[in-house]
């Protein structure tokens, strides 16, 4: 199909070793140099990260014929072995990849290639399935669960399948509201493309401003609006996909009792059965009208009654955020207001988009009040909605000062929730203190449901020596503690690499044998991702 109006202008590029645009990186905000010592003591500097130019990569193992046998499908000005985009594709933006990026030592694709069309994306597949060369699927680069990883498997080389040139708006029906969107448009891209007609997505999490549409799908992405609008998963109503052994498009109708819905089993695969090419979304009018309103509760556990009891009320607000006590302490003396943040309490965001939103306001507002909650007004809910991409900047700029910083995120039942943020807290508490560094962990709710709702954690801690290895350690304890506790290994940032190992514990030995089959039809050479969300060693039909 081709693109009815092409593209918009692209995100400018990312840092090579951080987050987002180079032009906003930053030095930590006084007020939060003021509070590391109160919360972790004395912070070191850690060593200067390497430059670019000083990274060394591996030769490639691809030979001249690869390189023309690629070049014979997408053309010889899409394949790039240079060494700075191999390294750009070196895996994604968790706080390992980037301390990954300030090594001199590094590991890369061999080379990354930039298919044009979804024959074209079909095509590399079997030229590389023919020359045991592995694929690793590339969006946005965001992925912060080891997704991107340039892992080759048993196979003889990788390579990073950029899509980006995959971009644009291909179809948009407006009676049935739907869009069909190449798989490499970035968010901005989309909504621009959409807000065109006078629609949009309104698909918004932190990764926005450059993950992509292939990657909201493969990734089973959830946005801040997902009060609203739900999570990108619910918003797919077709897909079309590329893999080793065939084409597949998804989706006839908008609903069918046809077999399994097979959407779904594409729908956060992270590339391990097939490129996601093309997304059959549903779409909504731009809401005219927008109105927020903040408030404070005297503790979480007051503050999470009320997200309840608005959730399973139904028709309240589009965004839901509610943070914890130290989460809304750290929030509040980034913005000068430190008297406000030694005092205890959680805070609330809510926004409201589109038609009755006062009456909706009306109602949500007296079910919080009941819950115990007070209204503290629109500036903070405002002020949150004007830097909600801007999170990352700030972890960068810890871990440049010398500070730990990660975030992991589940969900559970309501009657459950509170037990599992206490699991999950004690048990990164604990392995900090067992490592000899301080911490502290803040949480909030971002995605609600009227069963449950998301835990989102940050974690800060003065890791002096070896911080990768040491929060692999600790990593491994919370997994382990978040699955005993009752919750689910991901809410929204997927399993990758990094989650792997404990996929099985969730869905059992015949779930992974259901999707190891699947990867065995489709992909029988295992060349897509090796070793993404299930263990390679299923491609021979081990346990």
């Amino acid at each position: 199909m081709g693109s009815e109006n092409g593209r918009v202008a692209v995100t400018t590029e990312m840092r090579w070793n951080g987050w987002g645009d180079p032009a906003r990186a930053s030095d930590l905000p006084r007020a939060v140099r003021m509070m590391l010592p109160l919360l972790l003591g004395r912070v070191h500097r850690p060593a200067t990260p390497v430059e670019l130019a000083e990274v060394a990569l591996a030769k490639s193992s691809l030979q001249e014929d690869d390189l023309e046998g690629l070049a014979a499908v997408v053309g010889a000005e899409h394949i790039d072995i240079s060494s700075e985009t191999r390294i750009r594709h070196a895996g994604g933006r968790s706080t390992p990849d980037l301390l990954r990026r300030r090594r001199p030592q590094q590991t890369s694709p061999d080379a990354v290639v930039l298919p044009g069309t979804h024959d074209e994306v079909a095509a590399v597949l079997r030229a590389c399935v023919d020359r045991r060369i592995a694929v690793v699927p590339f969006g946005g680069g965001t992925s912060v669960v080891g997704a991107l990883d340039p892992e080759r498997g048993t196979h003889r080389a990788v390579v990073s399948l950029d899509l980006r040139r995959l971009s644009g708006l291909i179809h948009f029906d407006e009676a049935s509201g739907e869009a069909i969107l190449a798989a490499g448009t970035t968010g901005p891209d989309a909504e621009a493309l959409l807000a065109a007609r006078g629609f949009e997505l309104g698909h918004y999490p932190q990764s926005f401003r450059y993950a992509t549409i292939g990657g909201f799908a493969a990734a089973r992405s959830s946005g801040q609006n997902s009060a609203g609008h739900g999570r990108f998963d619910s918003m797919v109503t077709g897909l079309r996909v590329a893999t080793p052994t065939g084409d597949i498009e998804l989706g006839r109708s908008p609903g069918s009792s046809a077999g399994p819905d097979l959407v779904r089993v594409f729908l956060g695969s992270e590339g391990m059965f097939g490129v996601i090419t093309e997304v059959r979304v549903r779409v909504h009018p731009v809401p005219r009208d927008r109105l927020f309103e903040a408030w404070t509760f005297a503790d979480f556990t007051q503050g999470v009654e009320g997200l309840r009891r608005v959730t399973q009320h139904g028709g309240g607000p589009t965004v839901l955020r509610l943070s914890d006590e130290a989460e809304t302490a750290v929030s509040l003396a980034q913005v000068g207001r430190i008297g406000q943040a030694l005092a205890k309490g959680a805070s609330l965001v809510t926004v409201y988009e589109g038609d009755d939103i006062a009456e909706r306001r009306g109602r949500t507002s007296a079910i919080l009040a009941a819950a115990g909650g007070i209204s503290s007004g629109e500036g903070a809910a405002e002020g949150w909605l004007s830097g909600r991409f801007d999170g990352p900047y700030l972890r960068d700029s810890l871990l440049d000062a010398g500070v730990f910083c990660e975030t992991l995120e589940t969900a559970t039942t309501w009657s459950n929730l509170l037990h599992l943020r206490a699991a999950v807290t004690s048990a990164l508490r604990a392995g900090f203190e067992d490592a000899g560094a301080r911490s502290y962990v803040m949480c909030h709710v971002s995605h609600v449901y009227p069963t449950g709702a998301s835990l989102y954690f940050t974690v800060i801690a003065n890791l002096r020596s070896e911080p990768l290895d040491t929060w692999t350690q600790i990593k491994r304890r919370v997994n382990d503690a978040l699955l005993a506790a009752g919750g689910t290994i991901s809410h929204h940032h997927a399993v990758g690499r990094d989650h792997a190992a404990w996929l099985e514990q969730e869905i059992g030995d015949t779930g992974v044998r259901i999707l190891a089959a699947i990867k065995r039809e489709l992909d029988p050479t295992w060349i897509l991702n090796p070793g993404a969300v299930i263990s390679s060693d299923r491609s021979r039909g081990r346990g």
